[in-house]
């Protein structure tokens, strides 16, 4: 589902952690500390992906840029400005599941082309070329195209905005916010 789309950048942090931490020696040539880190990351990235996929799948853009903003601004006395660091937090986090898709469409491209994507892991590796380069250039596409109707649209920050309704924290939202920084808290100790 969700998190297929990052298999692969799962995949790697593991391995990667696996093989180059140093520690005990392990099966395959892996360390025994770094095949537990390794486990540990990887399982951090999941969450932190089916937590971004969660929240940009049940909240409003608006919604989020607004909420995002307001706990931002406090920042704002430091000169750190709140709206723009908003946007540009929802836009990153609304082109993740765009770019999962767009990845599994341009793999079924290549797959229907011949490229194998069977076979041993440097094997795997390689042909993920035919996936990224393609990706990344659809990526920088839909960024240049954003970026002109932000213009078209005359936007230009945070200056003279208002907001149509104010928002409020409630029950829900403490709750919520307990939620998550208790999740973050077992995740920070785990």
């Amino acid at each position: 589902g969700g998190l297929r789309p990052f298999f692969w950048l799962f995949l790697l942090t593991f391995l990667l952690n696996a093989y180059f931490t140093p520690g005990s020696p392990g099966p395959l040539g892996t360390s025994l500390e770094g095949t537990s880190q390794g486990a540990v990351l990887t399982t951090r990235l999941a969450l932190m992906v089916l937590t971004a996929s969660l929240l940009t799948l049940t909240t409003s853009p608006i919604d989020l840029t607004d909420g995002i903003e307001r706990l931002l601004k406090p920042l704002r006395k430091v000169k750190v400005p709140a709206h723009e660091v908003a946007m540009m937090m929802v836009i990153a986090l609304r082109f993740l599941p765009l770019l999962a898709e767009e990845a599994e469409r341009i793999k079924k491209a290549q797959m229907a082309r011949g490229v194998d994507f069977e076979g041993g892991i440097l094997k795997r590796l390689k042909n993920m070329v035919p996936i990224l380069v393609p990706l990344f250039m659809s990526a920088f596409r839909k960024a240049d195209l954003l970026s002109l109707a932000m213009e078209a649209r005359c936007y230009r920050g945070g200056e003279g905005r208002t907001s149509f309704s104010e928002l409020r924290f409630g029950l829900g939202d403490g709750l919520a916010l307990a939620t998550s920084g208790l999740l973050a808290l077992v995740g920070t100790i785990w």
